[in-house]
């Protein structure tokens, strides 16, 4: 059974913004309306009795805690104090992170010295350019958010603060130009950047494709809007003269080319040893299921009456940690499987279940390929060729060190 160690709190449900992809607010699942508005200290301090359990049961000397939302700096920076207080004498050591749009950070500086204190590492969503970012993530006036976010980002960017800084988060969109939004993103010096795909499934497909479920791994010819526009940011990428940024996608699937083991349930098949827990201690899987149906990510377990044992042994997460053996056939007889992993399990669903290639799958298809294929030349230009990338599309070679993402 494998072992959770990656823990997402969502300490407040609400958000200061109103974005039209959002999954929490926007997509099939509406449970956040029957929650509390933020998790109050004993949910906390249960939350951190059951993280102390479950690490002294596997033997984990420290953890991941995800301080998550809705907008988790709504929370205040006295109950923030106070939660991260709790969390961190919890018993292992607790490496800290949060996901925010940052307006907070400008209207309550007071956060950022609670941050400090912590070492909590701050990922900031900004999709690209000003009017990119604006045509989605919309303040409740109606207004766009760029300008406040940007102002947010460059304080955690400046000298006092630039050590919590750990990168963007950008949502990828077909109206926006791909070379664009990475440079807009990259005039913040960011650390590392994250391109996600945006969330969708076969039921309810992404904008701008219309795709039907295939019987068979892709063959070439299909359109792949998405894959073009993550190649297209890849080469901007891969080409710089020096390593300008991380892209976490690109990077882990050089590093699965090239025989490593990626620690994304985006791409490869490590199992899933991410868990949510909601603002009510209610322990559910990852949020994005929000997309699939309501009650998608739910498992009935609470942290009041449960331990994450039992989450472990759920079968919905049991289901996330087969590897190969939990993908539908057309995966499963997939030569890329175990690079794609069969996208994000979000993704897969058609309305009876998540045994299906990823409604992104000619995408992902194309855009593996094509990082194949600059791999290689990489390989070839260093005198490597015997190295890497040897052992087909499904089981690549090990080569060390070999074509590092960004080197060209």
């Amino acid at each position: 059974m494998v072992a959770f160690r990656q823990f997402l709190l969502k300490i407040h449900s609400r958000c200061n913004l109103a974005c039209d992809y959002c999954y929490v607010y926007e997509a099939a699942d509406q449970s956040w309306r029957d929650r509390p508005r933020r998790m109050e200290l004993p949910v906390v301090r249960r939350t951190a009795r059951r993280i102390a359990e479950h690490a002294a049961e596997h033997g984990l000397d420290e953890v991941v805690v995800v301080l998550h939302g809705g907008e988790p700096l709504l929370v205040g920076a006295g109950h923030l104090d106070d939660l991260l207080g709790e969390l961190a004498g919890a018993g292992p050591r607790v490496r800290f992170s949060l996901q925010t749009n940052g307006l907070r950070l400008l209207d309550e500086p007071a956060l950022l010295d609670v941050l400090h204190r912590y070492g909590v590492g701050v990922g900031v969503s900004l999709d690209g350019t000003r009017a990119d970012h604006d045509r989605h993530r919309l303040l409740p006036s109606g207004a766009g958010s760029w300008e406040r976010t940007a102002e947010a980002v460059r304080l955690l960017g400046s000298p006092e603060h630039r050590s919590l800084f750990a990168g963007l988060l950008c949502v990828v969109d077909l109206v926006a130009d791909p070379v664009a939004t990475y440079e807009a993103l990259l005039e913040f010096a960011p650390p590392r950047l994250d391109l996600l795909l945006p969330h969708a499934t076969w039921q309810s497909q992404p904008a701008g494709v219309r795709r039907v479920l295939p019987s068979a791994p892709p063959a070439g010819g299909e359109a792949a809007p998405y894959g073009e526009w993550l190649i297209a940011a890849f080469d901007r990428w891969f080409d710089a003269p020096r390593r300008e940024t991380g892209v976490r996608l690109f990077e882990e699937l050089a590093v699965l080319l090239l025989g490593g083991r990626a620690a994304s349930e985006a791409v490869g098949l490590a199992p899933v040893d991410l868990v949510v827990i909601e603002a009510d201690g209610t322990i559910e899987q990852a949020d994005s299921l929000k997309a699939a149906y309501d009650g998608a990510a739910a498992t009935g377990l609470d942290v009041w009456r449960h331990g994450f044992a039992d989450a472990a042994a759920h079968p919905a997460f049991l289901a996330r940690q087969r590897g190969v053996d939990g993908l539908g056939p057309v995966c499963a007889g997939c030569p890329l499987v175990r690079v794609c992993g069969g996208g994000l399990y979000a993704h897969r669903y058609a309305g009876d279940g998540f045994g299906h290639p990823s409604v992104y799958c000619a995408d992902l298809d194309r855009l593996i390929r094509h990082v194949v294929g600059r791999l290689r030349v990489g390989v070839a230009a260093r005198g490597l060729e015997g190295r890497g990338l040897s052992g087909g599309w499904g089981s690549p070679g090990v080569a060390p060190g070999v074509a590092a993402p960004g080197a060209g």
